[in-house]
């Protein structure tokens, strides 16, 4: 079971989580402020954080932001806020999963254990390649030739997956499901902008694609340039 950094302001629900997680297996830490969150995290040994957004000292989307600046550990926002907008923000900024409250603690701890299943590394996974394309799951880089790709958090998670599903078109619903975990505000625009940001970190466009092809209506599939 996973060592859990739950971040959370309320006393009531903070112990009640606590207890309930505990039950469930998982070691819990505390911290009912964005600072001491942020101090707990940087002491190590923590395999996912739950954070709340709504925090006393330090909204919660500026503690993702510095959670993101230094450190990988997976981060599952879990609040009361479901403005499609926060949720949106949250993503692009690196969060692994968004839950809104009211929650049953097993629905938090079923998205916990997806969220750890694909971050966790596997030391005989290799790095997946399509033509000049490789994508190292363990240590999360991608490179195009001999390029670094500079991804964020959910761009590679979208890059991954279509690798590894590499010549087979996806449909966007499946991109929500997959990649987003049908997070609440995620929609096909969400999918759609994240697809032009990787195609720009790729070097091409829609107009001109190279990797990534879409058909309207149907789906994107990402191939090799010589397979297309």
């Amino acid at each position: 079971m996973a060592h859990v950094l739950l971040i959370e302001d309320d006393d009531l629900i903070r112990c009640a989580l606590t207890r309930a997680l505990e039950r469930l297996g998982h070691r819990v830490v505390g911290a009912g402020s964005g600072t001491e969150g942020l101090t707990e995290a940087l002491k190590g040994g923590i395999d996912i954080i739950v954070l709340d957004l709504g925090l006393p000292d330090i909204d919660g989307i500026q503690v993702l932001k510095m959670l993101r600046a230094s450190l990988s550990i997976p981060v599952v926002i879990a609040t009361a806020r479901d403005e499609e907008t926060q949720t949106v923000t949250a993503l692009h900024l690196g969060a692994d999963d968004y839950v809104i409250k009211p929650f049953s603690v097993e629905h938090l701890d079923a998205r916990m254990t997806a969220v750890l299943r694909r971050t966790q590394p596997d030391p005989l996974r290799p790095p997946l390649r399509v033509g000049d394309l490789m994508v190292d799951l363990n240590a999360h880089t991608a490179s195009l030739g001999s390029r670094l790709l500079e991804l964020r958090p959910k761009e590679f998670a979208l890059l991954a997956y279509l690798v590894e599903r590499s010549g087979r078109m996806i449909s966007k619903a499946e991109l929500r499901a997959e990649v987003w975990h049908n997070a609440f505000g995620v929609t096909d625009k969400t999918v759609d902008v994240h697809l032009s940001w990787l195609r720009r970190r790729l070097g091409e466009s829609a107009v001109n694609p190279r990797y990534l092809h879409t058909v309207r209506g149907v789906g994107v599939k990402l191939q090799a340039p010589s397979a297309a």
